[in-house]
């Protein structure tokens, strides 16, 4: 024989709960009536301390109504500079005290969805007037004083009714006492006020049952504007950012190669084989003759066209990054970079391609910028490995003695060269003071969990 047992308040849910039979009886009956009266009194805790903040604003839109119009816009925006300075020092401990309480009718993770801030005073003001929670706190607190309104009115109402109700025969034994007026009927003694106190206790049902809708409704509001997203689905969300961005630095790198791949075996060969064509040309004409001439400043020009192919693939992916390494490739670009650049890496070992190649790229973009948007003289180039116990970590740094002051926000490709590391894993830092010099330091860790690259 199989026995049923029945949910209770940790089993189930508040909506689930006031449509079952057994509410009144349950947990969820208790749970709701403490999360009741704690709301009233949370709320008027909450109205008397924040009247200062909201009664400028109030009186404000009073005296919109009265046509005053320079008085309401004066106490209006005097409110709500009021609100914006002081109002998160109101709803920060608000938002604490309203999580813990929402337990009472919505089980389950609350987290305060605030970033930890930084050590210091203005560090904490900096980091939470600045934060999204924050300011859901803050409107959330202009939501609660309503809701205090509202659930002191109901609970108030059906109360009263209820004592009246109930202290009806006793009212009506004290002698000059007024008759009672219960709606259609007027109550003279004790005996025609005994049926209406007899039915008192049923108006707890309607009570109970508004205000588990209410408690519900209050408690979906709160956790909507406090409770932040678990940290789980954070980690989650931050891990599809991470490997999309790695997705598509693959995916640039791939389209990279094959644009190098074609550049090499297509066109190239094919300008080779047109400039060998040009040069048998040459066999049958005549020597200085205009033909000659024009065959000869084709072929100029076609060998011009290869030396610039030659010199767009070797910055697409120089051959040599793949065949000898990060050394040999880092070297190869100091001898084609117009400042004069000292390169010392003494690379141990090899490192993982796609760790050579964000290297490369960095090192290549910080030449870039040093010869094209600087002034600088000499530029140094330093690689080293160095072993900890996660692994191995390369790190680049790039010197240029030019005048200083570079700006990410100016396009000079320090934004790229820092998402590219970014995806890596790896961190930049840039030291770039007025005079100069500008300091670049790449850190990348060494690690093969690359996302595959297309192939």
């Amino acid at each position: 024989m199989s026995s049923r047992s029945v949910p209770d308040a940790r089993t189930t849910t508040l909506p689930r709960a006031l449509a079952g039979p057994r509410y009144l009886i349950s947990g969820w009956a208790w749970r709701v009536l403490a999360y009741t009266l704690t709301t009233i009194v949370v709320g008027g805790v909450l109205a008397m301390v924040s009247m200062p903040l909201y009664s400028p604003l109030l009186v404000g839109l009073a005296t919109i109504i009265k046509g005053k119009t320079f008085v309401s816009v004066t106490l209006l925006l005097i409110g709500l500079v009021m609100v914006l300075c002081f109002g998160p020092l109101i709803a920060i401990p608000l938002g604490a005290l309203e999580r813990r309480r929402l337990r009472l009718v919505l089980p389950g993770p609350a987290g305060s969805g605030h970033r930890d801030p930084p050590a210091g005073l203005w560090g904490w003001v900096r980091t939470r007037y600045t934060e999204a929670a924050t300011w859901r706190e803050v409107a959330y607190a202009a939501v609660m004083l309503v809701l205090f309104v509202v659930t002191l009115s109901l609970v108030g109402f059906l109360l009263a009714t209820m004592i009246v109700l109930a202290a009806g025969p006793l009212i009506l034994t004290v002698p000059g006492e007024a008759p009672l007026s219960m709606g259609p009927f007027q109550l003279y003694t004790s005996q025609e006020a005994l049926p209406f106190a007899l039915v008192s206790p049923l108006l707890a049902v309607p009570l109970l049952y508004g205000c588990g809708l209410l408690s519900y409704g209050h408690g979906v509001v709160a956790r909507a504007l406090l409770v932040g997203p678990p940290k789980e689905e954070l980690y989650a969300e931050l891990g599809q950012v991470t490997e999309s961005r790695a997705r598509l630095v693959n995916a640039f790198e791939y389209e990279r190669r094959r644009i190098e791949r074609d550049l090499h075996d297509g066109a190239q060969q094919r300008l080779v084989a047109l400039s060998m064509d040009l040069g048998m040309a040459r066999v049958d004409l005549d020597e200085d003759s205009p033909a000659d001439q024009r065959v000869v400043a084709a072929q100029a020009k076609a060998d011009e066209l290869i030396d610039e192919i030659r010199e767009l693939v070797r910055g697409i992916h120089p051959r040599v990054l793949t065949d000898r390494g990060l050394p040999s490739a880092l070297a190869e670009l100091a001898d084609h970079c117009p400042v004069p650049v000292t390169v010392n890496a003494d690379l141990p070992r090899r490192q993982p391609p796609h760790v050579e190649g964000t290297a490369y790229f960095v090192v290549a973009e910080a030449l870039t910028n040093a010869y094209k948007h600087t002034e600088a003289n000499a530029v140094t180039v330093h690689a080293d490995l160095r072993e900890e116990p996660r692994g191995d970590v390369l790190t680049v740094e790039v010197t240029d003695y030019g005048p200083g002051g570079a700006d990410p926000s100016r396009g000079s490709g320090l934004t790229g060269m820092a998402d590219r590391v970014a995806v890596m894993g790896g961190t930049m830092d840039l030291s770039s003071p007025v005079g100069g010099p500008t300091r670049i330091r790449v850190e990348l860790p060494c690690t093969t969990d690359q996302p595959e690259t297309q192939r």
